[in-house]
């Protein structure tokens, strides 16, 4: 008999909050990446084309990590127009030694949007000019609210402007962010305007064309693309990808597949076999980040099952610690 411990959406909540330890924990994922050898598969993705739908399966064994998490995440962007939230899913944290399941994670997408956010605070860390104070982010969903909370663990944005396609849903989640961080967040009604003098600027929509132009970055701006996690998805002009002075992919391999990289590879402004740097072997300080202020830096996250294995064991520890959690017996 086998006994392993279900964890609801409401107990991971109070359990992971999105602070400087989930940032560590991602940031040492990140690190793994680079110096372990890390077991990590291409993504497994399904497509429902005919609901707008895609259910990613992410996971990866690290090195001395007690267990793995592999992820079932789906995206069904047509949802909220019924009601319903665009993402959830679950964790299954599996052990290392013996395979067992140890806990099922019920978070419905929370923990794959703390590990997203702090992935881009890690990207920040590294990759922006250190007194970074003006923000821009396109979207007006979770994870848009989230890349700017987690930017303000890691760099003094003391503004931020705020551009989504639903100009309502930006107003909005403007509103209730300059509420709740304390500095005034402002609503843009074009993405350049949103852009212009921005010190961060954060991508995090469903985009299938670019909506932002190559010829809109300006010296020193750091960019974190976090929506293009499928060969479908575009956020960002191609131009822009050949044109910075440091690009750098979370995962070189699936950026060359999924993310904003392949594009440019298609448009052949990038060859294909370009190397390029990933964002582990900086933080391993294996290779150097931003060098200079004028830089323009590009981040391409297309989100990696390493992440997912480090939260759901922040997760899992916290739990242990809290005795939380529902144990079953199987």
């Amino acid at each position: 008999m086998s006994s392993m411990i279900i964890l609801t959406e409401a107990e991971l909540r109070r359990m992971v909050v999105l602070d400087p330890d989930a940032v560590a924990c991602v940031e040492q994922a990140f690190a793994a990446l680079a110096t372990k050898a890390v077991a990590m598969p291409p993504i497994l993705r399904l497509d429902i084309p005919e609901y707008r739908g895609e259910v990613d399966v992410k996971t990866a064994y690290v090195p001395g990590i007690e267990g793995f998490a592999i992820k079932i995440s789906p995206g069904f962007f047509d949802n909220p127009k019924i009601g319903l939230p665009s993402t959830n899913g679950m964790m299954v944290l599996l052990s290392s030694r013996t395979g067992l399941v140890q806990a099922l994670l019920l978070d419905n997408g929370y923990l794959t949007d703390v590990r997203t956010a702090a992935a881009g605070a890690v990207a920040a860390k590294y990759l922006s000019r250190e007194n970074s104070g003006v923000a821009a982010i396109f979207g007006a969903g979770m994870q848009a609210r989230l890349q700017l909370e987690a930017l303000t663990l890691v760099r003094p944005i003391s503004e931020a402007r705020i551009w989504a396609r639903d100009a309502a849903k930006a107003r909005k989640a403007a509103a209730e962010l300059s509420g709740k961080l304390g500095f005034p967040v402002i609503a843009m009604s074009a993405p350049r305007e949103a852009m212009s003098g921005s010190d961060i600027v954060v991508t995090t929509t469903p985009a299938e064309t670019p909506i932002l132009e190559a010829g809109w970055l300006e010296p020193g701006q750091h960019l974190t693309a976090m929506g293009s996690d499928a060969e479908h998805k575009n956020e960002i002009d191609p131009a822009a990808i050949a044109h910075a002075s440091l690009y750098v992919a979370d995962s070189l391999k699936q950026t060359r597949r999924l993310g904003e990289l392949h594009h440019a590879i298609d448009a052949g402004l990038v060859s294909a076999d370009a190397d390029f740097a990933e964002l582990g072997r900086i933080v391993a300080r294996q290779i150097p980040g931003r060098t200079s202020n004028d830089q323009i830096t590009i981040a391409d996250l297309t989100g990696t099952g390493i992440q997912d294995t480090a939260i759901a064991t922040l997760a899992f520890a916290r739990a242990g610690a809290a005795d939380a959690g529902t144990p079953f017996d199987s």
